[in-house]
């Protein structure tokens, strides 16, 4: 991002966020770059951990996810799945892993998560399982208060979500969420943590990009 004054209020409302991060006990952190994101992702996880991930567009754009599958680590890579069955499996052992690589559909500024998903594997993992969930978070993604950060993910993030795949929902021709019960719909379980009752399992990297919807 070039534009210095928007690094400079992406800077300060990233200490804002963060701060809420610390009351909730979880760990936030700021990077300027992709570059710098990745390189304190892998800071974070130690050689030989095991690690999975859920869907996650901003993992793949800092180069995350490529760097797992060539660095020391037991990798349990469910993009490699040739069956429905074969994925379950890989997820239910990403549930045990050290570490959970995702994003999250919006972020309030005083620290509150808000996620959507329609499988449910990773708002799963999120809220119980890895002993670690390491999010990756563009700065694009950070809302004012919690109806905000909610509607972001209703009405930005699902309906880009539901463009990447097959699906038939109403968003994916509107544009907008019509709080549908669709065989398809992708909003099938809301996920908001305000709080980690365990110390040291959140760490969120907030970037200075715009990263994922």
């Amino acid at each position: 991002m070039n534009d210095n004054n928007m690094t400079t209020r992406n800077r300060m409302l990233a200490e804002k966020v963060i701060k809420g991060f610390e009351s909730r006990n979880m760990s936030g952190y700021y990077a300027e770059t992709k570059e710098e994101a990745l390189a304190k992702a892998l800071e974070l996880i130690p050689e030989g951990s095991s690690i999975g991930w859920g869907g996650s567009m901003s993992v793949s754009e800092i180069g995350l996810r490529d760097a797992v599958i060539n660095g020391n680590y037991q990798v349990f890579n469910r993009d490699t799945c040739a069956t429905p069955k074969e994925k379950r499996e890989v997820e239910l052992k990403i549930f045990g892993s050290d570490y959970f690589l995702c994003s999250s559909n919006a972020i309030t500024e005083d620290g509150i998560l808000v996620n959507i998903d329609g499988n449910s594997n990773r708002v799963a993992a999120i809220a119980y399982g890895p002993k670690k969930v390491l999010m990756v978070v563009g700065m694009n993604k950070v809302a004012k208060d919690f109806d905000s950060a909610l509607s972001r993910a209703r009405n930005i993030a699902a309906p880009i979500n539901a463009q990447r795949f097959p699906l038939d929902t109403p968003c994916k021709h509107t544009g907008s969420c019509a709080n549908c019960k669709s065989r398809d719909t992708i909003c099938c379980e809301f996920l908001v943590t305000r709080y980690s009752r365990h110390a040291d399992r959140f760490h969120i990297i907030l970037v200075n990009e715009d990263l994922g919807y």
